[in-house]
Parts: C-alpha cells; structure tokens; sequence
C-alpha cells in the first residue's frame, strides 16, 4: 500500500475532502477528520476509529494496525503501517472511521440536551 493509494481509497468515500492538519494529509467528512497521512513519518496513516473497533483491527491485522501512542490511541485513534496493510483491511477501516464522522460527538448532544433544557 502506497500512501496515493491509501488517499484514493479515502476520497472515494462520499463528501471525503483532503485537507491538511500539523503539516501532514488529513481526509475528512461531515467537517472531521476522519483519517490522516505521515505521522509518525511517511510510512504510516492513522485512521479514527472505536476502542472496539482499534482492538479488533490491531487484533486480527497485528503488522497493518497498531495503537496511536497515548491518549489518542486510547480513544481509537489507530496508525496503519502502509506497507503492510492489507487494501481490503485498510478500505474497511476508512469506512467504519468515516461512518464515525458523521455520528455526532458526545459532547456536542451533551450541549444541545443542556440547550434544550
């Protein structure tokens, strides 16, 4: 996996934009960052999913999938080893982070309940 290809399989995902954020590629949808390019360096991508579903990628793809270091990580955020990845694996993973993109962020319900009330 090339990181042209792993940015093609994210801009084929409806409304995906390719934007920049710390000076590296990120992929959004519905106005958030769904994916990015080059961090830690240009072999890798990350991709923002579930803990659940971090543990089942990194579980069942050791060598294309493993933690962000940190607080990050431990909300989901998972680096892909691009030359390692499976295409099939890694166009899994963009989808259920994109799908991710459009849920809204538990924060924000909390504000809109308060606002309501």
């Amino acid at each position: 996996m090339t990181a042209d290809e792993f940015r093609e399989l994210a801009l084929n995902l409806k409304g995906a934009t390719e934007s920049a954020h710390m000076r590296h590629p990120d992929f959004r949808a519905h106005g958030r960052i769904f994916a990015t390019l080059g961090y830690p360096d240009e072999g890798f991508g990350m991709v923002k999913l579930t803990p659940q579903d971090q543990r089942h990628f990194v579980e069942t793809h050791p060598q294309g999938f493993v933690p962000v270091k940190g607080a990050w990580g431990l909300q989901g955020c998972t680096n892909v080893r691009l030359a390692a990845v499976q295409p099939d694996s890694l166009a899994l993973a963009l989808e259920i982070a994109w799908q991710q993109s459009a849920a809204p962020s538990p924060v924000k319900k909390v504000k809109k309940q308060a606002r309501k009330s």
